[in-house]
């Protein structure tokens, strides 16, 4: 909305008056003009002189999403985006939900908008093909929900059913409701978040949107409206009317596409067009381009009927309907321009040379040369327009800084903090002071001079050859993000687990027990020679069975001293591993760092100059890294985020921290691409500042590398991005402060070793979307920090990925159907040597394909120019090997195809998929592979996890699931395995930090969990939630609470999702309160011994003493203290026999009391107690 004041401007004017004037006289005008830009808003100018909507047809998705971009960056109208439908209209590929939840989410939106409401639609040539049934349909078939409203649950079930919504157990998918006694969750398909209905005697008594991911509750709405899930069951509907028996048979109606049966229930289906008002101004974007893009369409449609027309009626034989399919989905482009009626119509041309008639309108514009920082001579270029009465715009992300270089040079202007201040725009304008505003887009837009309206529009890309760091993508208005909280402890029946004091065993399910009239819920796990019941509040003590590799455990024996004797036994050796981390933090403690300063101003302005707006996960991050800068301690920091999730720019930042801290930084990365990639993007992010940047990779020249090794020596540069190159050999950096590693699992072993060297006692920074697993290890394990990006960009979606084996027809159909959309093509092969064999297939199935090759051995300026050709659409499909895995970034790249898929690791195959679906648009990953029998089965686990893990933001998962497939075993090196293998990962780990607290000689030991056995119904009862998994992830979310904010937030939660707490669940909240109170304090366990309440520790008396001294006299006499070997007794006298409410608040009220001394102890650094 940063240009509202040049669209008034151009809206004011005589021009446009006399242009509104030519197109309602004739019905139409021919624009031509070189900037899509200055298109804009002129049309955004003549549609709000005459309050008007806009439908907007393009060629293709690509140009699509620019036109998006440069309306929402001018104007306060909605814009809404109609996509296209894939797939041929008689295919029976299934569809897409999504384009079809959108779909359905705009033509909802245009039914019920209000007469004076101005709105905004693009879409492409496809929208106009005969796709969508009535009209009338979708209006009836709607749901309206009003907060006091009385309807019965089960009316209400019966109308999601026949809306086309799923029952599920959970809703956090579009399309789905689900059920909780007097809850009722449903996520509409047009609305941003999933709403929560709560009823009371039938009445609707609050309705609140929630949080699909946390299902926490949002705000409180008083009505909303629900709209079909959906065309199938419309479709199905009309089709039982047909049939002589009354009803269509439809297997499976989501893999069925019924849209292709649309031509039979409808004489004439609808488009985009029957759902718009007549004064809506038509706007055909190159009338060429979508005319061939469309009977390309129409060719292959007509083909796809053929194909499908004997199938499409024989199944209308066989549901007793006697009618045939006809081919009446899909038209010629001219056939449709004939039928589109009397709307105003408007053509943009590119070129003068397309319009072969006279109605036409030259906007003669003219692109702004490039000043490339020559300040100088752009305050010359606006002087002089300011002298032939032309009037000027400047858009820049760092307005503040564009004014005062300007001023240096002699050009007064004037900043318009508030871009919506009609009035004071127009007095500088008036007063021949060129204008500067914000840009707080992420759009990419270029300036312009309309030398009829005599306007000129500077942007960035003019003042500094800065272009936007991301493309124009198409924002569907969903929030979306990833669950941070990533359980990687879940178990199911069947699993193995390992019990702290029992061993390994296999779980079997959950039951109820009733123990002297308390009901609690209990894990059932099978042993060698019996079973045990364990408390579902006590899940802390059990883990699922991780080891180094798909190692089956042994089941060890109840009782007996066996698993005691196996833990003592490695007791010992991970004594000696504590004390090496010990020795570590110690070394770390003793290193100083550089102590950089706080934020300067330029810090604040490269912050603000992001185009786009930073997620929380982003600041946070960035928060961090800045604090660990900030102190005495080099920083060693993983920042671990999916694809595309903003890595780059927390890097950017801490760059340029160091860099005007007076330090150099070296930013590593695995290859030349990747490097390239990001030399480009930090070189455009800095070009406003005084900083240089150097490249160096194995394509430099040996002259070049002494230039840049001279350069790091004298400190004449800055910041170099390189490869391992600069691993080659010794090199003399005189101020070296920062080392940033990009994806550290792509270096070889001798190249970290030279890391290694490197990081002595610098700061250091990692960026990886899929960590290692030993990194990946060493930040969980605390002995690195971790900042974690789970946040995704709400353009990106998760990419739709399909396992098969080697098809050439499956090929086909994926190729095809990218090229029908204008997309194009990534075809990976595992080696170099498999490339001719793949040309040649390609070339004998598509003989007029334009492709190119790419791989590691090409030389520089091969290599250089087939990259270029790919990024600039001029070939459909680049055959190449994993040289694309990182760095890569093309929006119209939005399907992979990736042969032999088996002989790529996990995290190679995530990258690679990573290489798709950055533009909005629902990209598709095949991954082949030969005979299924012929792969290992490493391999099949490794695919099966990219294909189940496909949802934005599972790098961190794949990480912790490759850690399972290789054995976690190999994060300790072979020496450790063993050890693993026969405790459990989860075990060791615990193990490891209960030793290194022993050894370190805190007061307090380390309490994993507190047994409770006190008399007390605290349970999940089956009737508040019913579905078996949620009710173990409920018991597990409460053991893991960390304090009482979790707990109460849990509490809260629960309330939101589930309704109000049951007393025994209240009773279980209650007791985890006192578990946490009782860990914090060293005891064990809690249990009643009438007329007592005994507790067993491993505290010592003398410390003891100090926290029963906390307490009143009198009530220090109650508590007696029997030491033992192993464990001691305390004994609270006479308490067993009160009242079981006022145990645990005398407990709780004492337990608070200790936790108030401890904190007052002694609270050394460990490395200082070692």
């Amino acid at each position: 909305m940063s240009l509202n004041t040049l669209v008034d401007y151009i809206s004011n004017s005589q021009i446009t008056s006399e242009l509104i004037k030519r197109i309602s006289k004739n019905n139409e005008l021919n624009f031509v003009g070189s900037s899509r830009y200055a298109k804009s808003i002129i049309l955004d100018s003549i549609a709000k002189k005459e309050g008007k909507n806009i439908l907007l047809i393009s060629p293709n998705v690509e140009i699509a999403y620019k036109w998006i971009g440069y309306f929402e960056s001018i104007n306060d109208k909605a814009v809404l985006y109609y996509p296209p439908t894939e797939h041929l209209p008689y295919s029976s590929i299934n569809k897409s939900k999504e384009i079809e939840f959108s779909q359905l989410t705009v033509l909802s939106k245009l039914i019920k908008k209000k007469k004076n409401e101005l709105n905004i639609v693009i879409s492409t040539e496809r929208s106009l093909q005969p796709h969508l049934i009535n009209k009338k349909l979708l209006i009836e078939n709607k749901l309206n929900l009003q907060k006091g409203v009385q309807i019965e649950i089960q009316e209400l079930a019966n109308k999601l059913t026949l809306l086309g919504y799923t029952k599920d157990n959970v809703t956090s998918t579009e399309g789905f409701w689900s059920r909780r006694g007097e809850i009722i969750d449903i996520y509409p398909v047009n609305n941003e978040f999933p709403i929560r209905l709560e009823f009371f005697d039938n009445v609707i008594e609050k309705i609140r949107e929630y949080d699909p991911n946390t299902q926490k509750t949002l705000e409180s709405i008083n009505n909303i409206e629900i709209i079909q899930a959906g065309f199938d069951l419309l479709i199905k509907d009309k089709l039982n009317n047909f049939s002589k028996n009354g009803i269509f048979n439809s297997e499976d109606i989501n893999k069925n596409n019924l849209d292709r049966y649309l031509g039979i229930i409808e004489k004439q289906p609808s488009n985009i067009i029957d759902f718009i008002d007549r004064e809506t101004i038509l706007v055909i974007d190159e009338l060429e381009d979508c005319t061939k893009f469309a009977n390309n369409w129409y060719l292959d449609s007509e083909s796809n009927f053929y194909n499908c027309e004997y199938e499409l009626n024989e199944n209308l034989k066989n549901n007793d309907i006697n009618l045939e399919v006809k081919p009446n989905l899909h038209l010629k482009f001219d056939e449709i321009l004939n039928s589109l009626g009397n709307f105003n119509l408007i053509k943009f041309y590119e070129f003068e040379s397309k319009v072969n008639i006279d109605n036409k309108f030259l906007l003669n514009d003219k692109r702004i040369n490039s000043y490339s920082k020559n300040i100088g001579k752009l305050s010359n270029d606006i002087n002089k327009n300011i002298k032939n009465n032309e009037k000027v715009w400047i858009l820049s992300a760092q307005p503040l800084r564009t004014r005062t270089l300007l001023f240096e040079h002699e050009c007064n202007t004037n900043f318009l903090n508030n871009p919506n201040d009609i009035d004071e725009a127009f007095k500088s304008i008036n007063n021949s002071t060129p204008l500067i505003l914000k840009n707080k887009n992420n759009y990419e837009i270029e300036g312009f001079y309309l030398p009829i309206w005599k306007v000129v529009l500077i942007t960035d890309k003019e003042l500094f050859s800065q272009q936007s760091l991301f493309n124009n993508v198409f924002i569907r208005r969903k929030k979306r993000s990833v669950n941070s909280n990533i359980n990687l402890n879940k178990i199911s029946p069947g699993d193995f687990i390992v019990h702290k004091n029992h061993g390994i065993g296999k779980f079997l399910k959950i039951e109820k027990i009733n123990i002297t009239g308390d009901s609690r819920d209990y894990l059932v796990i099978q042993y060698q020679d019996g079973k045990i019941s364990v408390a579902a509040d006590q899940l802390s003590s059990v883990n699922r069975y991780r080891s180094s590799g798909k190692i089956k455990p042994k089941i060890n024996k109840l009782g007996g001293t066996e698993w005691e004797r196996i833990k003592d036994k490695n007791k010992k050796q991970i004594k000696k591993v504590a004390v090496d981390i010990l020795k570590l933090y110690a070394k770390r403690e003793k290193l100083k760092g550089y102590i950089y300063p706080e934020d300067g101003p330029w810090q604040d302005e490269l912050e603000e100059s992001f185009p786009y707006q930073p997620t929380p996960d982003q600041i946070t991050a960035v928060e961090e890294i800045k604090s660990d800068m900030e102190s005495d301690k080099p920083m060693d920091r993983l920042v671990c985020g999916d694809v595309g999730f903003g890595k780059t720019e927390v890097a950017v930042r801490a760059i340029f921290k160091a860099i005007t801290s007076g330090k150099q930084v070296i930013l590593l990365a695995p290859t030349t691409i990747l490097a390239q990639q990001h030399w480009r993007t930090i070189n455009n992010r800095f070009s406003p500042y005084p900083i240089k940047v150097s490249l160096l990779n194995r394509f430099k020249t040996v002259n070049e590398r002494k230039e840049i090794y001279a350069g790091l020596k004298n400190n004449k540069i800055d910041l170099v991005v390189a490869t391992h190159q600069i691993l080659g050999k010794e090199i003399e950096i005189k101020n070296l402060g920062l080392l940033v590693i990009d994806e550290e699992q792509r270096f070889g072993v001798r190249q970290k070793e030279k890391i290694k060297k490197i990081k002595a006692n610098i700061d250091v920074l990692t960026l990886s979307a899929t960590p290692i697993p030993r990194t990946l290890y060493m930040s969980l394990s605390g002995l690195r920090q971790m900042s974690l990006l789970n946040t995704p960009p709400p353009s990106r979606r998760s990419i739709k990925t399909y396992l098969s084996e080697i098809d050439m027809d499956v090929i086909r159909t994926a190729i095809n159907q990218e090229l029908d959309r204008g997309g194009q093509i990534f075809y990976v092969l595992p080696r170099i040597s498999d490339i001719d064999q793949a040309v040649n297939k390609l070339k004998n199935m598509f003989p007029s394909l334009k492709f190119i090759v790419a791989h590691g051995q090409m030389n520089e300026t091969e290599l250089e120019n087939a990259m270029i050709a790919f990024n600039n659409g001029e070939v459909d499909l680049m055959i190449c090997t994993t040289i694309i895995e990182s760095g890569l970034d093309i929006p119209k790249v939005n399907t992979i195809i990736i042969e032999d898929s088996h002989k790529f690791g996990l995290s190679q195959l995530y990258q690679l998929r990573g290489r798709v679906g950055r533009s909005g648009v629902q990209a598709h990953a095949w991954l082949f592979y030969p005979n299924l029998n012929k792969i290992n089965d490493a391999a099949k686990q490794r695919l099966k996890a990219i294909k189940d893990f496909s949802e934005l933001g599972s790098g961190y998962q794949l990480a912790m699931k490759d850690m399972e497939i290789r054995g976690v075993g190999s994060l300790l090196g072979e020496e450790q395995s063993g050890k693993v293998n026969a405790i459990g990962y989860d075990l060791y780990i615990e193990m490891l930090h209960e030793a290194i607290s022993e050894i370190s000689g805190q007061e307090i030991p380390e309490v994993n969990d507190t047994q409770i056995d006190l008399p007390i119904n605290a349970f999940i009862p089956a009737t508040w939630i019913l579905n078996r998994e949620e009710k173990l992830e409920a018991y597990k979310s409460a053991t893991e609470c960390s304090n009482n904010d979790e707990l109460t937030e849990l509490a809260t939660d629960w309330v939101n999702r589930y309704g109000n707490l049951p007393k025994p669940v209240e009773s279980l909240i209650m007791i985890m309160r006192l578990k946490l109170l009782a860990k914090k304090c060293g005891f064990n366990k809690i249990k009643l011994k009438k007329p007592n309440i005994l507790i067993e520790t491993k505290l010592k008396n003398s410390t003891f003493k100090i926290l029963k001294n906390s307490l009143a006299s009198s009530v220090q006499n109650k508590f007696h203290f029997d030491e033992g070997e192993q464990l001691s007794i305390i004994t609270i006298r006479g308490l067993g026999v009160t009242e079981i409410q006022y145990q645990i608040d005398q407990l709780m009220l004492w337990f608070g009391s200790f936790e108030r001394e401890i904190k007052n102890f002694d609270k050394e650094p460990l490395m200082k107690k070692e």
